[in-house]
């Protein structure tokens, strides 16, 4: 019995052991599935991270790849005198290479992308979000609870604080700002002219070299059909090709820098000590001043640099950092060694040394895809070019153009053909105007330098307001900045009468036709804002307005997200009926890259229900487009009708004496309800005083039981839906759009500049720009304009 005893003790101490390693085993399983999952995750993450640098290689880096056709004949454009000059000249574009585009650009101001967002105006609307430095003060608080909005805040007493207190204080500094920022954008457009040019040409060149009997026209007129067959296919966009982008850029870095490698084995492997910079100083002091203007030349070799940045696109950081340390910058650093190593022992064909290097057997084949290459770095340039003009335009500083949207995939893929056209005539008549790659060059390194400049001086205020650095971090950044860049923008100081002085002439003409569009747009923002109308003239007229109310729905088309425009008053004065149901609508921009579709509306109503007056505010990002007229009208009126269910829910739910809906002023505070075009509604917090005639319906969330709720609901359902069905009748009988034309006239006592200013380039740019009619998709039987004159 004692055995049999034991037997089961043991048995039953075993199962109870059995048991414990069960349960142990469940969390280890648990824990192994977890770490499991944890590096799928993460080996899906690195494969993602590979897949995107790759892709990044045709969109971000092509321009930057295709500068070995051209640095070292513009480098020495009169010969090589001494071999050691080749050293000290690589030297140079191994030390601008690792500065600027590895060390400044990809690994600091590529982390300062809106959104992943890149370019001058992205950087400007970053600071907008910051700090109060808009010209147009257009700004509503709802505005910064959208989700893209981000914003730092800041300790009173910090830096930061102190700094943006300084660049709000007053207006002349956010006209500077805000000039820096266009004189970028303008030679950007310069880069956008420049690039296919110089880009096209090199490669074209090729054909002389391998057939010498050939003509340079010849060659010239090959660039110009090159040309002319890239800016007509822009219309397709480069959804449909751009998957052979990255393909062909990938093969043109293996090429280059295999040729590299074979030509640093076959010529000359000393060539590798111009990585010590001593050899930078022994050339500066050999060559005198003749070696600080060929930095003019050296600066070629980072062209492209600036387009990187502007065409961040949907690429992560990471993605963009791997692709240039692990494969651009390699392949660079071999190409430009292998050109060296070539010209040590034959300095003569320095005028062409990347064709000459090539060797015979694969000569054809790398020229093609040379001349591919050069065509994928010439889209990058157009597209960035694209991408800033609607960013201007988004900003009020560019005449209304044409936007086509040519992908229905990627949202920052678009076509702008004015410009386009523009910029092929004026990319044509470069290319055989001067029919000569070094003036090409010296104009192409004008725009360049310019345009980091730039970027370095915004870098500062978004080193101190965004990212919240110490000033002396920015100080030590800038200083080190403008120590390169300004050795570069000195050297192409000298070549101005060379061809440096193109960009500054595209770059002057664009930069005056910005700034005085952007004038014109302030003053009539500003008129609008000082003349509206007062509610208390709006209440005196009574519920017909004084006039006839016909059945339909005027859509009334203002720059105000706040009262009641100037243009409805001479509206109404001039004319003996207004539709039954008003609608102020204002098509707003906001310093940001997208407005999420569910928080493109706001709804307000203006005065008393029985005046069926309300106000819409349509809110864009710098990279949206405004949608065709259809879709933005259901759009709207939907949320329209879902606003006045929600208003009338939230009557029954408010106490009576909290709000009042006619005309008293009363101050509470209250919370807005912001109407999203998928059908929900949020509500946006935070303290505000309003007239309760002319504000979002208070939200108001007291506890209370489900039946109080109910029977709320039901009392002002009765309401709710006369007023749906009323609004329904009016829209079926017709939509009227009601746009108003103001003129601005420059005062007789203005002073002559102003007068040329406003009343000649500012009107013809009115003249030639599209009509709001046209860029809101308003069908033309159903507009009235409404014309006004002001003068400034």
């Amino acid at each position: 019995m004692t055995s049999r005893g034991e037997s089961d003790g043991e048995s039953e101490m075993k199962g109870s052991m059995w048991v414990l390693d069960q349960k142990l085993d469940q969390p280890m399983d648990e824990e192994a599935g977890r770490l499991n999952n944890m590096y799928k995750e993460k080996k899906f993450s690195v494969l993602l991270l590979l897949r995107l640098a790759y892709q990044s290689l045709g969109v971000v880096y092509g321009d930057l790849g295709t500068s070995p056709l051209y640095v070292f004949y513009n480098t020495f454009p009169h010969g090589i005198s001494d071999p050691e000059d080749v050293v000290g000249a690589l030297s140079l574009i191994i030390y601008s290479l690792t500065l600027i585009p590895l060390i400044k650009y990809v690994f600091i101001v590529c982390k300062a992308n809106d959104n992943g967002q890149g370019g001058t105006f992205a950087l400007y609307s970053l600071l907008c979000r910051h700090a109060n430095v808009k010209t147009i003060p257009n700004q509503h608080r709802k505005d910064e609870e959208l989700t893209t909005y981000s914003r730092s805040k800041f300790h009173e007493q910090s830096f930061a604080a102190k700094t943006k207190a300084w660049l709000e204080r007053q207006s002349s500094r956010k006209n500077a700002l805000l000039i820096l920022v266009l004189v970028g954008t303008s030679m950007v457009v310069g880069d956008g002219i420049l690039t296919p040019a110089i880009s096209v040409l090199s490669a074209a060149g090729g054909i002389k070299v391998n057939k010498p009997h050939v003509s340079s026209d010849v060659v010239v007129l090959v660039a110009v059909a090159i040309l002319v067959g890239l800016f007509s296919l822009q219309r397709y966009g480069t959804d449909r090709v751009g998957w052979l982008f990255a393909p062909v850029v990938l093969l043109w870095f293996l090429l280059i820098g295999g040729i590299g490698m074979f030509n640093i084995w076959k010529y000359d492997r000393t060539i590798l000590r111009a990585f010590s910079p001593v050899y930078i100083y022994r050339y500066f002091k050999r060559r005198g001043m003749d070696g600080w203007t060929s930095l003019g030349g050296v600066l070629l070799s980072i062209t492209g640099t600036e387009a990187l940045f502007a065409d961040l696109a949907h690429f992560r950081v990471a993605a963009i950092q791997i692709a240039f340390t692990v494969f651009v910058f390699p392949c660079l650093l071999l190409a430009y060694s292998g050109q060296a190593a070539y010209l040590m022992s034959n300095m003569e064909h320095v005028n062409d040394v990347f064709y000459r290097s090539i060797p015979e057997s694969i000569y054809w084949p790398v020229f093609l895809v040379a001349t591919a290459a050069a065509i994928v770095a010439s889209q990058a340039t157009i597209s960035a070019t694209f991408s800033i003009i609607k960013q201007a335009l988004a900003h009020g500083c560019f005449p209304r153009v044409k936007v086509v949207h040519t992908s229905k995939n990627f949202l920052g893929q678009i076509y702008v053909p004015d410009i386009n056209w523009i910029l092929m005539v004026l990319c044509i008549a470069v290319t055989a105007g001067f029919k000569n790659q070094s003036q090409i060059g010296n104009a192409y390194g004008t725009a360049v330098v310019v345009v980091m400049l730039v970027t370095t001086l915004l870098m500062i205020l978004i080193m101190i307001l965004v990212w919240r650095c110490h000033w002396v971090i920015a100080l030590i950044f800038t200083g080190l900045s403008l120590i390169v860049e300004c050795s570069y923008f000195s050297a192409v100081l000298f070549k101005v009468d060379q061809g440096g002085w193109v960009p500054l002439v595209i770059a002057a003409a664009f930069l005056i036709i910005m700034y005085v569009w952007h004038y014109g747009t302030v003053k009539r923002y500003e008129f609008e804002l000082h003349s509206k109308v007062s509610m208390a003239w709006v209440l005196g007229l009574g519920p017909s307005l004084g006039l006839v109310r016909v059945p339909g729905i005027g859509l009334v088309y203002t720059e105000l997200a706040s009262g009641v425009p100037h243009i409805f008053s001479h509206f109404i004065t001039n004319l003996p009926a207004i539709h039954s149901v008003v609608v102020f609508v204002c098509v707003k921009y906001l310093p940001v890259y997208t407005v999420p579709e569910e928080e493109r509306f706001l709804v307000k109503r203006i005065g008393p229900k029985n005046f069926h007056m309300f106000r819409c505010v349509a809110r864009y990002g710098y990279k949206d487009l405004h949608k065709k007229d259809d879709d933005f009208e259901k759009k709207l009126f939907d949320s329209i009708f879902l606003f006045v269910r929600l208003e009338s829910m939230m009557e029954g739910c408010s106490d009576s004496d909290e709000y009042s809906l006619y005309g008293q002023q009363t101050e509470h505070s209250r919370d807005g309800l912001l109407i999203g075009t998928n059908g929900n509604a949020t509500t946006s917090n935070g303290d505000m005083t309003f007239s309760s005639v002319d504000s979002i319906v208070p939200v108001r969330s007291p506890v209370r039981s489900n039946n109080t709720v109910r029977s709320s609901g039901q009392a002002s359902n009765h309401t709710d839906s006369d007023e749906i069905e009323f609004l329904i009748r009016c829209r079926d009988a017709g939509v009227v759009h009601i746009l108003g034309n103001t003129v601005i006239r420059a005062r007789r006592e203005s002073k002559f500049y102003k007068k040329i200013a406003v009343d000649y380039i500012y009107a013809f740019l009115r003249k030639i720009c599209r009509e709001n009619s046209v860029i809101f998709n308003v069908p033309h039987e159903s507009l009235l304009n409404v014309g006004q004159i002001f003068y400034v």
